[in-house]
């Protein structure tokens, strides 16, 4: 196999892509513990045996003796030198000597299937911790401990804990879980679907080798299309965000299954930006940024991957529908729009073919059925698909047809029709996704089917596959663009130093004066420390005016009563500074006095937050804000730094976006002025870099193209 290696892996890597590609391309291998006592033991020979493993497989038992009906090696020195794999099924007790074992007899990398490491508690893991720190010293690539290893369909090699059910496919599909139970599950999926993988990897305990690892072997790997994950937690994001960059400047889909939805929660509670910031929240955010599909079961996990892997990027969203179905018409064309997939009307010329191709009795329309006169006329299905390819208007076409799944006795019939269906998509000029009613297995006999006409893959049940085809599409987009334009995010700018105290906050005026003087539009305000300073501030400025408590120990003002708005005279000035001032003592509060700014009118207000996750950094929050923050939840997330367009699309994407049209009379938003607060804002976050806490802005009022922050507030770290 020839393989183009990849760039050099971070530093905080620790294993190369070169110790990758040996571990998972073995020719010769040894099982370490092998016995006819165990099932584990058992199922790897038998796969190494059944699936079309060419290299010698060599058997240590301490016992020696005939093993699975072959001779054993008693110890590890006694194994001949030219093996390349060891698969360890040794108890925990004699872990640390079976790897030094292998290293003094030159084996370089090691599958460790034995459990009772890290993850069962601090004993287990201090085991783990040797184990690794060995493997290092001796130079010893391991995958594992406690995972079932690894199948290497594209190049037959399948040293895998469990049974292997026949035939094992290969194909253009790679697959990487944290999970030892539901690799056999997704694997028999794939089969059930006729979907081939080229690698699938079960990682156990990542000690050494790591999802990250295995996912960059995958993304330049020639015989992978498109790179699955099951994935429980990532654990070295910078390696993820590093590796989803070359997947998309190499134009290779990602499809991650991510679980684990719990909102922790943000350990920033003066901030409303902490309750809009959730792991899941900032996990969907990343994919978003760099082009990691997301779906939410195994069935789409694999369907969506299948899709990608037969038809690449796709040209875009504009689908014509080609069924024998009026019902699966319907329910095409209502999943279609869930989906945001087009369905246009056909064009005059296309409208006019289907007339002499169809019976009298069809309406021409897309979604188009050719209704069941197909058992009459059985070509009537490809001669319709023949017609839509033409179409100017459509990009992509789904053919509702199904692979036979009984073996009558004369199936001659069978394979013709197929074979005229296979050989009608072929001619099309425009991709074309076969798609059935319902998700059921692939038979035996369909199998045999497609593999003998070429028959492409088919897409299981109307709803998997229109989800598949509207991620698909989404995909094809954002990777055109990523492209055109090489980037994912936006460059870091230097960092900024700022003189604040550890663990402080900074309320209004500290937080709006940093704001300022790195470019986001701030309204004008006074800190006032008497009443008469206060009016003279609302002089100034000129009435109608705001007062509101200046406390650092008080983030939400208004909660309290800190908060005076619309003050018409100097007394109503001197009044509002004392009742702020008296709310700030009564609560307890360190007051400092009062800010005086001008009073704004109507406008969308929104939110713009950072939260500093554990594990991303920095996370932008944009949503609707003054009250509504807390009443309807509507944010968007991006993980810093963003760009401009970033920013455009999250704020396109809130639930609220008809706002900025201008609905019910009010003046259309300038989003363009908008995006450009947003950027200064994250702009200066970033620059603020691991200092930084959280910052927030609420209410970012808008008016028109006018946008100033209204009140701000920032937390140290």
């Amino acid at each position: 196999m020839t393989m183009t290696m990849p760039t050099a892996p971070t530093e905080s890597a620790i294993v190369t892509p070169e110790q990758v590609a040996a571990l998972f391309n073995p020719r010769s291998i040894a099982l370490i513990g092998a016995t006819d006592k165990s099932n584990w033991s058992l199922s790897i020979y038998a796969n190494l045996l059944n699936h079309g493993f060419t290299g010698p497989i060599h058997l240590m038992n301490p016992r020696g003796g005939i093993v699975h009906g072959q001779q054993s090696f008693g110890t590890i020195a006694e194994l001949p030198a030219d093996v390349d794999l060891a698969f360890v099924m040794v108890p925990t007790t004699v872990i640390l000597e079976v790897i030094e074992q292998l290293a003094d007899h030159g084996i370089r990398s090691a599958v460790v299937l034995t459990s009772g490491f890290g993850e069962i508690g601090p004993e287990g893991a201090e085991l783990e911790r040797r184990v690794v720190e060995l493997a290092h010293e001796r130079g010893v690539t391991l995958l594992g401990p406690n995972g079932n290893g690894f199948i290497n369909a594209a190049q037959r090699i399948t040293p895998y804990g469990l049974n292997i059910p026949g035939p094992l496919l290969s194909g253009p599909v790679g697959v990487v879980l944290q999970s030892g139970a539901l690799a056999s599950a997704v694997l028999g999926f794939a089969q059930a679907r006729n979907i081939g993988i080229s690698l699938l990897v079960s990682m156990g305990n990542e000690s050494m080798l790591t999802l990250t690892d295995a996912m960059r072997y995958l993304v330049h790997d020639p015989d992978t299309k498109v790179v699955t994950l099951f994935i429980e937690s990532i654990r070295h994001p910078e390696e993820f965000l590093e590796v989803a960059r070359e997947a998309l400047a190499l134009g290779k889909p990602v499809v991650a299954l991510k679980v684990g939805r719990s909102q922790k929660g943000s350990t920033v509670a003066k901030a409303h930006t902490g309750s809009l910031v959730g792991d899941d929240r900032v996990i969907d955010a990343i994919f978003k940024q760099y082009g990691v599909i997301r779906v939410d079961s195994l069935e789409d996990l694999i369907i969506t991957a299948g899709l990608l892997a037969e038809t690449g990027s796709l040209p875009g969203g504009r689908i014509g529908f080609v069924t024998p179905s009026g019902g699966a018409c319907e329910i095409a064309a209502d999943r279609a729009e869930d989906e945001g997939l087009e369905i246009p009307d056909f064009a005059p010329e296309t409208v006019a073919g289907l007339k002499r191709v169809v019976p009298d009795f069809a309406t021409v329309q897309n979604p188009l059925d050719v209704t069941g006169y197909i058992l009459v006329h059985p070509a009537l299905l490809r001669e319709a698909l023949a017609v839509v390819d033409r179409d100017p208007g459509i990009d992509v076409i789904v053919l509702a047809s199904e692979l036979s799944r009984e073996e009558p006795d004369d199936p001659t019939r069978i394979y013709e029709m197929a074979r005229g269906t296979a050989d009608a998509i072929r001619a099309c000029e425009k991709p074309v996704l076969v798609m059935g009613n319902t998700l059921v297995d692939i038979t035996p006999f369909g199998r045999q089917v497609a593999g003998e006409v070429g028959f492409p893959g088919v897409l299981g049940g109307i709803h998997h596959a229109l989800a598949a085809l509207g991620r698909a599409v989404r995909w094809s987009e954002f990777q055109r663009t990523y492209a055109a334009d090489g980037t994912a995010s936006a460059p870091c700018e230097p960092e900024l130093s700022v003189e604040a105290t550890a663990g402080s906050t900074w309320t209004e005026h500290e937080a709006a004066a940093l704001l300022e003087r790195h470019g986001v539009p701030v309204v004008p305000q006074d800190l006032a420390a008497s009443a008469e300073e206060a009016v003279a501030a609302a002089e100034r400025h000129g009435y109608p005016v705001v007062v509101k408590l200046a406390a650092a120990d008080v983030a939400h003002k208004s909660d309290i009563g800190g908060v005076r708005l619309g003050l018409t005279t100097a007394d109503d000035v001197r009044a509002a500074f004392d009742a702020v001032t008296t709310a700030g003592r009564e609560a307890g509060a360190e007051v400092q006095g009062a800010v005086v700014q001008p009073m704004r009118g109507a406008g969308v207000e929104l939110l713009v937050g950072i939260v500093r996750d554990p594990l991303w950094g920095p996370v932008l929050a944009v949503g609707l804000g003054g009250v509504w923050v807390e009443i309807l939840h509507d944010s968007a997330l991006r993980v810093l730094p963003v760009t401009k367009d970033q920013v455009l699309d999250a704020l396109r994407s809130l639930r609220g976006a008809q706002l900025f049209e201008g609905a019910r009379g009010t003046e259309k938003v300038d989003l363009d002025a908008v995006a450009d607060a947003v950027m200064a804002v994250a702009t200066l976050a970033d620059r603020l870099g691991e200092r930084l806490e959280s910052l927030e802005i609420n209410p970012l009022l808008v008016r028109g193209s006018q946008v100033e922050a209204l009140d701000a507030l920032i937390t140290w770290r």
